[in-house]
């Protein structure tokens, strides 16, 4: 079949997330006058985002172009691929295509957002043809920890641009998570103008370890198990939920959940045929008191599935529903992320010091769901493309998978290390980065969307180290006189009972400056808040070498 669908004049590729960074994936691939978004992920906040709940990208450039936007592709159901989509469609008006298993999980984020329109969604697969006016769009079948993982291909007159998605190889996977090589050789063979590739493992020499080997390290670990285990993973690594129910069947345990984002995309993807589970091995969590503990597996996560939040509550015993018994195993089966590796290293401490006997990710129970150097290699061997984008990845990791591609074959000259914004473009000749559009961070915090910006989150930081410092003073304009106050309260920067003295020195220079501005022809407001600001900062930093937020508040009567 003839995937080509006329001659193109011009590539545009754009990543508006997941470069220099890991989840948070979205990149913009521009044909001509046509516009196709490849993922819209979020990522879950680092540790200065004070109170966010999670980060989506900037989609302002899309919605500048939104009448060329054609359709949103997902590579898989993971939050990193497809979490923003609840908050971007809103604002966008176009279908989006998926994996069964991938729009299923979509549908249910959806739920919780009323629109007005109502969303197309195409399902698609390995065999799919997506015809648009300038390009034809095919999938290929690719493994990750979730099934139905797809890579996407947009067949243009120069070649194919080729997104991997999230992926690895695995000789030992089946069903839903074979991997369809033979399809993958033959868009290489085809010509691929770019490839745009995971980097997440570029760093980390060889291959994976095998999901059988995993498997079987899983049961052993179990077979020597003694009292309730407990199993903390990713809501969506349906992977390694299945080997522990198979575990479990083996062991004659029970299993439960923990976690509604957990049970929510279990239950989806079950009645969709997904996993294999024996009868009556699972049990409803309010049972968990009616079986002795060596009966009982828990699999447990987060809030918006993220694990390590949620073993961390139940360690220090603040966990609504479950904590961490004497006599408990732990099975962390979770890569932290660089800015989530000092959190778990505290969260074993408490599960230590709560009795509980901890199996980490470096005991063999473990695998990446993203390729290591000779898996990312074997990927640029297949496709052998003209120009390589690494993605999905802090910096260091798209130049360790640089350098694999550059091994491979492809010219120094034809990799890009993008950031967010950068764009590339082909003309037919060259490519070339020579543009930038606006793209960065969109802060989630509760029902808010973008209304947390850079100054909020200082002033939340300022507050996290210094505290805050409030004074109240009542005047009578009229007359000229202070008739209350001033009143100083703290919080957060000084323990008010050893620091009376203080206190005393700052109302004092608070009623001086507002005697002084009351002295004045003019009773300028805003101009005496700023002295109380500009003098108290700089008394009491001379006092503590403490910046707290100062704020004035100053009322009439």
């Amino acid at each position: 079949m003839n995937l080509v669908k006329k001659e193109n004049n011009q590539v545009r590729i754009t990543p508006l997330g997941g470069v220099s960074e890991i989840a948070k994936n979205m990149y913009i691939v521009e044909v001509d006058e046509e516009m196709f978004m490849l993922d819209a992920g979020l990522m879950f906040p680092e540790d200065e985002m004070l109170g966010i709940d999670v980060v989506i990208p900037d989609i302002q450039y899309v919605i500048e172009n939104k009448h060329k936007l054609k359709g949103i592709f997902l590579s898989h159901g993971h939050l990193d691929a497809i979490g923003a989509l609840k908050y971007i469609m809103p604002k966008l008006d176009v279908p989006i295509y998926g994996s069964r298993l991938t729009l299923a999980l979509v549908k249910d984020q959806m739920k919780d957002v009323k629109l007005e329109k109502k969303i197309k969604y195409y399902t698609v697969n390995n065999d799919s043809v997506m015809r648009f006016k300038g390009v034809n769009i095919t999938f290929f079948n690719t493994t990750h920890s979730i099934p139905d993982a797809l890579g996407i291909c947009i067949h243009t007159s120069y070649g194919a641009i080729v997104y991997t998605g999230e992926f690895k190889f695995d000789q030992s996977v089946q069903g839903a998570y074979r991997p369809d090589i033979s399809k993958m050789t033959a868009i290489g063979e085809a010509g691929v103008l770019a490839l745009i590739s995971d980097s997440t493992e570029a760093e980390k020499p060889g291959y994976n370890t095998p999901e059988n080997v995993i498997e079987s390290h899983i049961n052993d670990e179990f077979a020597r198990a003694n009292g309730r285990i407990i199993v903390s993973c990713y809501a969506s690594n349906f992977i390694r939920i299945q080997q522990v129910i198979n575990a479990a069947a083996k062991n004659n345990r029970k299993v439960t959940f923990l976690g509604k984002s957990l049970e929510s995309s279990f239950n989806i993807a079950r009645k969709m045929g997904y996993f294999d589970i024996p009868e009556q091995l699972l049990i409803p969590i309010k049972d968990v008191a009616k079986y002795p503990k060596n009966e009982l597996i828990v699999i447990s996560t987060g809030a918006q599935g993220e694990p390590i939040e949620a073993l961390g509550l139940m360690a220090q015993q603040r966990h609504n529903i479950m904590n961490i018994e004497e006599g408990d195993t732990v099975f962390i089966t979770t890569t932290p992320s660089s800015g989530m590796e000092v959190i778990l290293g505290s969260t074993i401490n408490h599960l230590v010091k709560a009795g509980a006997h901890v199996v980490s990710p470096d005991k063999k129970i473990h695998a990446s769901g993203h390729g290591c150097m000779e898996e990312l290699k074997m990927m640029l061997n297949f496709m052998k493309p003209e120009y390589f984008i690494p993605v999905q990845g802090e910096f260091k990791m798209q130049i360790a998978h640089a350098k694999l591609a550059a091994e491979t074959g492809v010219l120094p000259e034809h990799i890009f290390l993008l950031e967010k914004g950068d764009v590339v473009t082909y003309d037919g000749k060259e490519m070339r980065a020579n543009d930038k559009v606006i793209a960065g961070n969109v802060l989630i915090d509760g029902i808010g969307v973008g209304d947390v910006g850079n100054i909020v989150l200082r002033d939340r930081r300022l507050l996290a180290e210094d505290g805050i410092f409030i004074a109240v003073v009542t005047l009578d304009s009229k007359n000229r006189r202070i008739v209350a106050g001033p009143q100083i309260q703290s919080r957060g920067f000084v323990y008010v009972r050893e620091s009376e003295e203080l206190l005393k020195e700052a109302e004092d220079k608070v009623r001086a400056i507002v005697e002084e501005g009351l002295m004045q022809n003019r009773i300028e407001w805003s101009e005496i808040k700023q002295d109380m600001r500009d003098k108290l900062g700089k008394f009491l930093y001379d006092s503590t070498k403490r910046r707290p937020m100062i704020i004035p508040v100053i009322s009439e009567i």
